[in-house]
């Protein structure tokens, strides 16, 4: 049988060819869905370009007023506290009762520009409005504070929530952390024992060790390049800051057939797909930029260091991000489906802080767990599915969790809904010992002191001349020919490919009437919605197979027989660096 539920008798060649007349009627749709589907390329190239002219403000469904701003704060950063006012499509905010606690959600800043917790009115930021909360959101700028730190980030974080409880009498807020958001609410909470009435951190790793063979190759990604050095090359060609456009293509590159699928279902239906795409788009490609000083202390402490489990992360103040500090209550939601955070990443942390259930208990926390079987990585904060389900009875529930007696639980959801669509939400008494998710892997610790040495080699010997020799115009340049910037520019109506033919085309093809609504039955298309899902199928296959060796290869490299196994330091102190550099 053929993909996507079509027949073999369907796709067979004489049940098409007895019919010429479906033939030319495909030709004829197929043409005019090839240039629909141009233009909308070209739209949103033209989306892209506006965005960028404009500052590449933060693409919120929600107004919203701006409370604090993270540049008048000591030490600086480019964030900044809104308070959502009012819903763009209809009165969301009569819901708001003045007694209920304020939430915070905290977008994630790993290559993209803030938006997607309330990209939509069914979002996490629509679901706190339902719920009768006062909303505050966190976003950021395109570019970085100068010299801006890991630990300036926490710092600002732990103020905006010291901000919005003083707003609202001293309540605690709810915070909402997504993925990076996630694990830096989580530092700003252990910073110096800053205290929320729930963190709720979805796709948040905290343990950046820990997966599964096959489900998030991205952790061995250090083991092949070399550790932070290409990172820190980058940023430095930079001019100091690093581009978010690594970052989406590496995301990209995790699931390449998620991109075809992408693509894929545009062409099939552009007139259906068109103002979703673009929707989309616009906040896919809206890409930011991070410090270098930002950048390489993630990397090396968290990524690669995965030093959060043990407490060893020092902000700037002096103050250690000690996770046993956490005494807010902590709601973790993640996914089986997702390949960036799956539940390994999003839970293996607590076997390392906490010893024992009897332990957890004994520190008075509170740790609730919600897992999702097949949602992707930006379906959790995204979907307005996952939105009108799961968010919404976190929220509702919220108060319930804070007053669950200490240990561990696991946040089931029943499939039927109240009259108000909020589903009937049980609490499961589970222990620290049974979750199977192991925080300590072997061959990662080689690849931390691999990644040391190396960026040690770098910084001294190699970084100084690259940061002698470059500018500001060639880091301008490299931005500008980036493949993702390319490869969507490469449409605008300034560039052949978005030029006058395309209009001519699209105009002529129009007024012929040559789109198919009736496309689904015609034999031909369905051959070709079969041979597309064998595409997608074959780069599927070859992906996994990429990703099984992936596997095999670090074993061997970093096993306790590898090369790897032993290295030898090398000490560069002596090499001195350029006199103006």
């Amino acid at each position: 049988m053929a993909a996507n539920g079509t027949t073999a008798e369907a796709t067979t060649g004489p049940a098409m060819t007895a019919n010429p007349a479906a033939l030319a009627q495909y030709l004829g749709d197929l043409a005019w869905r090839s240039v629909a589907t141009a233009q909308i390329l070209q739209q949103r190239a033209e989306n892209m370009k506006a965005h960028e002219a404009a500052g590449m403000p933060p693409l919120l469904h929600f107004e919203a007023e701006e409370v604090l701003d993270g540049h008048t704060l000591q030490p600086p950063t480019n964030y900044r506290l809104l308070r959502v006012t009012r819903c763009g499509t209809d009165a969301l905010e009569q819901y708001v009762r003045r007694a209920a606690a304020p939430v915070i959600v905290v977008d994630p800043r790993a290559g993209h520009g803030p938006g997607i917790g309330g990209f939509h009115r069914d979002s996490e930021v629509g679901m706190a409005l339902r719920e009768g909360h006062p909303v505050y959101f966190v976003v950021f700028d395109p570019q970085p504070v100068e010299g801006q730190t890991m630990g300036a980030v926490v710092e600002t974080l732990a103020r905006f929530l010291d901000t919005v409880a003083a707003r609202h009498r001293g309540k605690p807020p709810i915070v909402y952390g997504n993925c990076q958001g996630g694990w830096a609410v989580a530092l700003a909470l252990s910073h110096c024992e800053r205290q929320a009435g729930l963190a709720v951190l979805n796709g948040s790793p905290l343990s950046y060790w820990a997966g599964e063979p096959g489900v998030n190759p991205m952790r061995l990604l250090a083991g092949f390049t070399g550790g932070v050095w290409p990172a820190h090359l980058l940023a430095d060609l930079g001019a100091g800051t690093f581009d978010g456009a690594w970052l989406v293509q590496n995301f990209e590159a995790l699931r390449p057939e998620g991109v075809w699928k992408k693509y894929e279902t545009l062409w099939a239906h552009p007139e259906r797909e068109r103002d979703r795409f673009l929707g989309f788009e616009r906040w896919w490609n809206g890409f930011y930029f991070l410090g270098r000083e930002e950048l390489l202390a993630i990397v090396n402490e968290l990524f690669i260091g995965n030093k959060v489990e043990h407490g060893e992360v020092v902000v700037d103040c002096g103050c250690r991000a000690d996770l046993t500090r956490i005494h807010t209550p902590l709601l973790i939601f993640s996914s089986y489906g997702d390949n960036i955070t799956p539940p390994h990443q999003a839970l293996a942390w607590l076997r390392s802080v906490y010893r024992s259930t009897a332990e957890l208990v004994a520190a008075q926390q509170r740790v609730v767990y919600l897992l999702h079987p097949k949602v992707g990585h930006l379906g959790i904060f995204v979907s307005a599915d996952i939105a009108l389900r799961e968010h919404r009875a976190i929220l509702h529930y919220a108060e319930k969790i804070s007053q669950l007696p200490p240990g561990l639980y696991e946040m089931q959801l029943a499939a039927a809904t109240d009259q108000q669509g909020v589903a009937a939400a049980s609490f499961v008494s589970r222990r620290l010992e049974d979750l199977q998710f192991e925080p300590q892997p072997p061959g990662f610790d080689r690849v931390q002191q691999l990644s040391a040495d190396l960026d040690d080699i770098y910084t001294k010997l190699v970084s100084p001349w690259i940061r002698l020799l470059g500018s500001k115009p060639m880091a301008d340049f490299l931005v500008r020919s980036h493949p993702m910037r390319v490869s969507r520019q490469v449409w605008a109506t300034s560039l052949p490919l978005g030029g006058a033919e395309l209009s001519f085309a699209a105009g002529a093809l129009e007024e012929a009437k040559l789109d198919d609504a009736a496309r689904e039955r015609n034999p031909w298309y369905r051959a070709e919605r079969a041979a597309s899902a064998w595409v997608e199928q074959s780069i599927a296959a070859w992906r996994t197979l990429r990703d099984e060796g992936a596997e095999i290869a670090f074993r061997q490299l970093y096993g306790s027989d590898g090369p790897a196994a032993v290295t030898a330091r090398f000490d560069p102190s002596q090499v001195a660096p350029p006199a103006s550099a």
